[in-house]
C-alpha cells in the first residue's frame, strides 16, 4: 500500500521572523487559512488514511507538529535527534513502514511546498505509483516543467519515454545542481530539463537496497534500527552517528531505473517571502497585507503584523515588512542573500532566542 512520508524538519529561516526553529515555515499559514504542513497533510487524504500518513521532523518541533495535525496517529511521528539531511530521514522511515507494512510503497513529500489542486495531484501519485506494478525497481520523481530561467533549483534532464507507458513518464538522463543564469535560459528553452521538486514514490524495501548499494556505510547504521527492541532510544543512538547526505546524492544521481514524471499540477516550494504575493495575491497598488495596515503611497510591499498591531506606511515601495510580538523586519522584497546574513548576525550577537 502506499504511505505518504512528509518530511518536516526544516528551520525556514529565509521567513523570519515570523519563521522560526520552534515554528519554521511549514507551520506557518503563509498561503492560506492552514498552515503548509496541515495543507500537505489534506492533500494526500482520503486516498491516503492518517495511518498511512508519516511525518519526519524533530524534537525541538516535535509537539507544535502534533498539534497541528491530530489526525496522524502519535506513533507516526518519527523524530530525529539532529539534522541529517534527506537520505538518513528516507531510510529511517523506510525502516519504520516496513515494520508496519512489508510490502510499503512510499510517497516522499516536502511539508513546506503549495501545490494545486490537489485532485491532479493524488491523480499524479496514483499514476506515478502504477509504475511501481511493471517496474518494481523504479525509483521515480516528480518534475516541474520550468516557466523562467531559475538558477535556485536543481534541474532533471529527460531522456527516452517508457516504453510501455503512454503518458508523461521518461528515463533520467542527467541531474545538473543549481546553474548559472544562460544555462538555466539553455534548459529552458531545450524544452528538455526539469525542476526537480522533491517528492519521490518508490517501494520501501527498493530505496533501502539502493542505499546499501550505494551508501554501505550508511546503510549499516540504519539497519541498527530494524530490530531495535527500542525504537526511540535507537534512533537517539544511532541517527547523529549518519552520514550527512541528499537522498539525491546518495542514490538518485547514481542508480539504475530512475524516472521522471512530469508534473501536472500547479507547484511552488514557497522559497522567500517572494512567494507570499505570488500566492496570496495583491491590491491594486501591488500591496499583499496580512494584518491591520494603512499605508500612503504604498506600493509592491508585503505587509504581514499581529492582529493587535498596526503596520502604517508613507512613500515606501518593494519592501517587506514583518512585525511579531518581539522583532520587526523592514527589508528590500528581492534581498534574500540579505535576510541570511541578518540571521547569521543575530547568532553572532547572542540573540538566538529570536531565532
Amino acid at each position: 500500500m502506499l504511505h505518504a512520508v512528509i518530511m518536516a524538519g526544516g528551520s525556514g529561516t529565509r521567513f523570519w521572523p515570523q519563521s522560526r526553529k520552534q515554528r519554521p515555515k511549514q507551520l506557518l499559514p503563509l498561503a492560506g487559512s492552514e498552515s503548509l504542513i496541515q495543507q500537505t497533510a489534506a492533500r494526500c487524504q482520503p486516498w491516503i488514511p492518517p495511518e498511512r500518513i508519516w511525518v519526519v521532523t524533530n524534537a525541538r518541533q516535535i509537539e507544535a507538529t502534533r498539534e497541528q495535525l491530530p489526525q496522524v496517529p502519535p506513533g507516526n511521528f518519527l523524530v530525529e535527534p539532529c539534522g541529517r539531511n534527506t537520505a538518513p530521514c528516507v531510510g529511517m522511515a523506510a525502516i519504520r513502514l516496513l515494520q508496519a507494512d512489508p510490502e510499503a510503497e512510499m510517497l516522499v513529500l516536502p511539508a513546506d511546498h503549495v501545490i494545486q489542486p490537489d485532485e491532479i495531484f493524488q491523480a499524479a501519485c496514483q499514476r506515478a505509483a502504477s509504475v511501481l506494478v511493471q517496474h518494481p525497481e523504479g525509483l521515480i520523481l516528480f518534475g516541474v516543467r520550468p516557466t523562467y530561467p531559475a538558477t535556485g533549483f536543481g534541474y532533471i534532464e529527460r531522456g527516452q519515454p517508457l516504453a510501455d507507458r503512454a503518458d508523461a513518464i521518461y528515463e533520467v538522463a542527467r541531474f545538473r545542481e543549481k546553474p548559472d543564469a544562460p544555462t538555466a535560459a539553455e534548459y529552458l528553452a531545450s524544452g528538455r530539463f526539469y525542476w526537480n521538486c522533491g517528492i519521490f514514490v518508490w517501494r520501501a524495501a527498493r530505496i533501502l537496497q539502493a542505499l546499501a548499494e550505494y551508501e554501505p556505510e550508511l546503510s549499516a547504521g540504519l539497519q541498527q534500527l530494524t530490530d531495535a527492541a527500542d525504537w526511540s532510544a535507537a534512533v537517539e543512538q544511532v541517527f547523529p552517528t549518519l552520514k550527512s547526505i541528499s537522498i539525491d546524492y546518495a542514490v538518485l544521481e547514481r542508480a539504475r531505473h530512475v524516472f521522471v514524471l512530469e508534473a501536472p499540477f500547479g507547484w511552488d516550494d514557497v522559497g522567500s517571502w517572494l512567494a507570499v504575493a505570488r500566492l496570496r495575491g495583491a491590491d491594486d497598488a501591488g500591496n499583499t497585507i496580512d494584518g491591520p495596515w494603512s499605508g500612503v503611497s504604498t506600493k509592491d510591499c508585503i505587509v504581514r503584523t499581529t492582529p493587535d498591531h498596526l503596520v502604517a506606511t508613507i512613500g515606501v515601495e518593494d519592501l517587506v515588512i514583518v512585525h511579531t510580538s518581539d522583532a520587526t523586519l523592514v527589508a528590500r522584497k528581492s534581498d534574500e542573500d540579505g535576510l541570511r546574513k541578518l540571521v547569521s548576525q543575530l547568532e553572532q550577537e547572542g540573540r538566538g532566542n529570536l531565532l
